[in-house]
């Protein structure tokens, strides 16, 4: 049944937008994003229950982010090669097996193991939810990742709340609880996959193998050079503004637009430090479905690739670079991360090194491809 899936890059040209696929797609990545974020949201009540060092707690963290982020982009790679729309659903079944198994870990060896598969299934379900949002873009590839993207930020921010209000007052075991989201998860990823393979058929006789590696775009020096820019500068206004005055032009404002404010913020009072905050935020979040969107037009037909790259490893080393800037505070204190951090939009300078897609090899792909 799988071989019967359809490589991103030969989507129709005429198919309209599937905004009930791109629904079910969001409001999955919703739930997904909702049950990552209770892994980091108990950690006081994982270092209570079983007596943890803090070094113990840096353990979990880095196999939760080796599973979560870094593992994403080799399957990025894979299943661009070999398209799995039963991936999706396969994937939350990680999840679902992780959080059953960290609501009655017995030791702190299993609640490893538990923090691993439920990042497994994270690295697992992005790469080809992305593809499926592209799938169903109709051709407003950055509107249909900016549904697809609002989802996940409203379950990253609902997750730790959750577990303010039912984890911690009602302790661990609770945690089975939010196997319900899985399972919710798990039927409506496999209905999505159902799409995925009613609606993209391969031609008979065609395998998916050749079929996806005829789509594969040389990875160039150019090609290459953009994508690192792409990842060191890196949500429902984003992309559909992409989609009509070019995405370099939206990543230019995004990036090097928050600058002015960042640049204040360590000068700025309690109060003024709340408007300023949101202000960036805002501002930041309106790139990303745009950075991702131009990231996989440079590299068509390597959907997966790029969202690995960008859903986890991308994330993994702001991880990583909010934890050396946590050792920079300890070594010479907030007031001088602050002013640091002030001038990390500049980055957004090496913005004009970019391709301009709106001409040339990469402007003339077809509307379609993913």
């Amino acid at each position: 049944m799988l071989t019967k899936a359809l490589p991103a890059a030969e989507t129709p040209l005429h198919q309209p937008t599937r905004f009930r696929v791109l629904g079910a797609i969001s409001f999955s990545h919703f739930l997904n994003d909702m049950i990552q974020s209770l892994i980091l949201a108990i950690y006081p009540l994982l270092k209570s229950d079983f007596k943890l060092s803090f070094a113990q707690i840096g353990l979990i963290t880095l196999t939760f982010q080796l599973t979560a982020s870094v593992l994403q982009p080799f399957i990025g790679m894979y299943t661009d090669r070999h398209p799995q729309p039963r991936a999706l659903s396969i994937g939350m079944s990680f999840t679902l097996i992780g959080l059953l198994l960290l609501a009655i870990a017995p030791n702190y060896g299993t609640v490893i193991i538990a923090a691993a598969l439920v990042g497994s299934g994270s690295s697992i379900f992005h790469p080809e939810s992305s593809r499926v949002a592209r799938l169903a873009s109709g051709g407003q590839h950055g509107l249909a990742q900016s549904i697809f993207q609002v989802g996940g930020n409203a379950g990253s921010s609902v997750g730790p709340l959750l577990a303010a209000w039912i984890i911690i007052p009602y302790g661990r075991t609770s945690v089975a609880w939010f196997s319900l989201a899985a399972l919710v998860a798990i039927f409506v990823l496999w209905r999505i996959g159902d799409w995925y393979l009613r609606h993209h058929a391969l031609p008979a006789g065609k395998s998916v193998l050749r079929a996806a590696r005829e789509q594969l775009a040389p990875v160039t020096s150019k090609v290459a050079w953009s994508m690192s820019i792409l990842v060191a500068l890196g949500t429902l206004v984003g992309g559909p503004v992409g989609d009509r005055i070019g995405r370099k032009r939206v990543i230019w404002v995004s990036i090097l637009g928050v600058a002015p404010f960042t640049l204040l913020l360590p000068y700025a009072d309690a109060a003024w430090t709340s408007v300023l905050v949101f202000i960036i935020g805002l501002t930041i979040a309106s790139a990303f479905s745009a950075i991702l969107v131009f990231a996989q037009e440079l590299l068509p037909g390597r959907v997966g690739t790029v969202s690995g790259l960008f859903f986890g490893l991308a994330f993994g080393v702001g991880g990583i670079g909010a934890a050396l800037l946590g050792e920079l505070a300890d070594v010479r204190g907030i007031e001088y991360v602050y002013n640091v951090c002030s001038f990390l939009p500049l980055i957004g300078l090496l913005t004009v090194f970019l391709p301009d897609l709106r001409g040339g090899r990469h402007a003339s792909a077809r509307p379609g491809a993913a």
